[in-house]
């Protein structure tokens, strides 16, 4: 039994041999027939490589605990080393980054990317960091100084210098990306009648842009405005250094010879005086230079010269205005002098960066030195007009706000510091002055003192207003002083903007906004009368009006304008940036607008409201506040008065 058994495993070995060599040869036969492929040059499998099983057809995968890894900014192993070094950089960007948010932004915008670099690509400069690097150094052709942004060395096999060179790459990119969004110069820096609500640059969405961008010097292009007006002034000053630019300057107004005016009693329109012809002269008056006659066209200049000085402007020759005639101040005013055509440019340039880059499809510009106000439609112009600006010494302010209605019919309410600067000092020489100009003057129960001008055709606004509400309480309206158009320089309101047309103004604006409404010039004025009138546009159409200050300008022929720097705007960005450089683009705290701030006597001083019935009886208002004057030879005991905290005294 025992031989039996092992003769038949005996016998099946030797049957399993037989068929093993069988399937051998067979298997060599066809593998000598395939071809088969190089492995000499493949990487030695990994422990990953090695443990991996292939699930079962069946089976369903288990989902991932592991965190997800961006693999577009996974970093090659020749990377691993400058990795290393960002990680241990995490938490001490202070030697390269000086703004708290920007260091809190570049250690996440790192520690996102697992701290792959985002400069470096296989230890030595990345495509995107060479295209970085590029557009840094030909930043002037923004009018910025490339200076500003400097590129370093990018050494390959130094981990540490390249994850040093990365991090200062980054800190340069991100200073440009600020100036080219925000400008160069911070606007509080320059003035405090200057806010402009443009949303400053956050550093973690610059790099996401960047970060995301298939070219990097495209998208640090994007940082910079992208409007008409701002690409015509980047190719002025590419003309202008190319030594081929065409401009077109403002004219300096004619010297005139000073001559002196006799004093006299008050001269009015239509009366004759031998003086009257030493005022033409004096003024340079077109006509007859030797008629006595006090014709409109005399009148209008005296107005002109008033408003220049700071002087009640009713066109009257009297003995204030004569003798700031006579002041050798005033003999022959010289113009101010135009910039360096280059760096004008580049201030102007600066300053659009202030504004909202995107200007809005219909917009408004106001540009105080052409003293023009422009809409846009799509980018090109679609109405235009002259508009009358603040003084120098009360200067327009640059800002942005919405238009949201337009007024006809206006009541002129006198801004505060009107209030207390201009009408309450008249008031103590002449208690009847706000009579003759159509003022009333009242008092609230808390000492509020509220001037004003009823609707009308001798109102200050004129017929018509155009409201964009903002912190500094300005407007563009009507006005009847119109002989102030015909100025070239015309900067002579207390803020706000006198429109030329202000029918056509609009008209154009309501056919914008409110176009099925069919609004006319005639049918504006239809609505003129004693009671204001409100015509709202809807909420999805406000108007952007930006109030700007262009020295240097393209015109629709593509022609560089340059204008005087009336308002000091270019010297002090100058100033900034030769003398203040390292803080220029550092934002500064403007104390709080107190122009607003209502003026306020001693509650029931008079005994309750008033208005002004033009004369006053005993008790009124002139004769509590101006009682060291006289009246009617009544003499009044001196008093006091408040505003804006402080305390005056008469």
């Amino acid at each position: 039994m025992r031989t039996n058994r092992l003769q038949n495993l005996l016998a099946g070995t030797a049957l399993g041999v037989a068929l093993t060599l069988s399937q051998g040869a067979l298997a060599q036969a066809t593998v000598d027939n395939v071809p088969v492929p190089n492995t000499e040059q493949l990487p030695p499998p990994t422990a990953q490589d090695i443990g991996a099983v292939a699930p079962a057809a069946s089976a369903k995968p288990e989902p991932s605990t592991m965190p997800m890894v961006d693999t577009a900014a996974a970093p090659q192993d020749a990377d691993a080393p400058v990795v290393e070094k960002l990680r241990e950089s995490a938490g001490k960007l202070d030697r390269i980054f000086s703004r708290r948010n920007e260091r809190a932004a570049v250690e996440a915008f790192y520690k996102d990317r697992n701290f792959a670099p985002l400069w470096v690509s296989g230890g030595k400069l990345s495509p995107a960091g060479k295209a970085a690097s590029e557009y840094l150094a030909r930043v002037e052709r923004d009018g910025l100084d490339p200076t500003d942004y400097p590129v370093p060395e990018f050494k390959s096999g130094d981990p540490a210098s390249l994850a040093d060179a990365e991090l200062r790459l980054t800190a340069s990119v991100l200073t440009y990306a600020r100036h080219a969004a925000s400008g160069r110069v911070a606007w509080s820096r320059v003035s405090a009648d200057i806010h402009y609500s443009h949303p400053t640059l956050e550093p973690a969405e610059a790099l996401k842009r960047i970060a995301a961008a298939s070219d990097a010097a495209t998208a640090l292009d994007g940082f910079q405005p992208q409007h008409t007006q701002y690409k015509a002034l980047k190719k002025a000053l590419a003309d202008s250094r190319a030594g081929k630019v065409a401009k077109e300057e403002a004219k300096p107004e004619k010297k005139v010879a000073f001559v002196h005016i006799p004093e006299g009693k008050i001269i009015r329109l239509g009366m004759r005086d031998e003086r009257v012809i030493a005022l033409r002269k004096r003024l340079d008056i077109s006509g007859d230079k030797n008629s006595p006659v006090y014709t409109e066209e005399v009148r209008d200049a005296v107005k002109a010269f008033q408003a220049d000085n700071d002087l009640n402007s009713d066109g009257n020759l009297g003995t204030f205005t004569v003798r700031a005639m006579n002041g050798e101040q005033n003999a022959a005013p010289a113009a101010p002098k135009l910039g360096d055509t280059a760096e004008t440019i580049i201030l102007n340039m600066d300053r659009w960066r202030w504004v909202q880059h995107d200007l809005g499809d219909v917009h408004v510009i106001v540009n105080i030195p052409d003293y023009r106000l422009t809409i846009y439609k799509d980018g090109k112009v679609y109405w235009t007009t002259r508009i009358v600006v603040g003084k120098p010494n009360l200067p327009t302010p640059l800002i942005t706000a919405e238009m949201k209605f337009i007024t006809v019919n206006p009541t002129w309410n006198v801004p505060p510091s009107i209030i207390e600067k201009e009408y309450l000092p008249a008031l103590e020489q002449d208690p009847n002055a706000l009579e003759r100009i159509g003022l009333k003057l009242e008092q609230a129960p808390d000492g509020t003192v509220r001037i004003w001008q009823p609707p009308g055709a001798g109102n200050a606004l004129g017929r018509i207003r155009f409201n964009f509400p903002n912190k500094f309480l300005v407007y563009q309206h009507d006005t009847p002083d119109k002989h102030l158009f015909s100025k070239d320089r015309r900067a002579y309101s207390h803020g706000c903007m006198r429109v030329q047309d202000p029918l056509v103004y609009g008209e154009k604006l309501l056919s914008l906004v409110l176009p099925n409404e069919k609004y006319t010039p005639a049918k504006l004025e239809s609505m003129y009368g004693s009671n204001e009138i409100n015509i709202n546009f809807p909420n999805n159409k406000h108007i952007p009006v930006h109030i700007t200050y262009q020295t240097a300008f393209a015109d629709a022929d593509g022609k560089l304008q340059m204008r005087e720097d009336v308002y000091g705007r270019d010297a002090r960005m100058s100033q900034i940036l030769k003398g203040e450089r390292k803080v220029a683009d550092v934002p500064m705290d403007r104390p709080a607008n107190t122009s607003a701030k209502p003026v306020r006597l001693s509650p029931g001083s008079y005994g309750g409201g008033y208005s002004n019935r033009g004369g006053g009886g005993g008790g009124d208002f002139f004769g509590w506040v101006f009682g060291g004057g006289q009246r009617g030879g009544a003499y009044y005991q001196r008093r006091t008065y408040e505003s804006n905290g402080r305390v005056y005294y008469r």
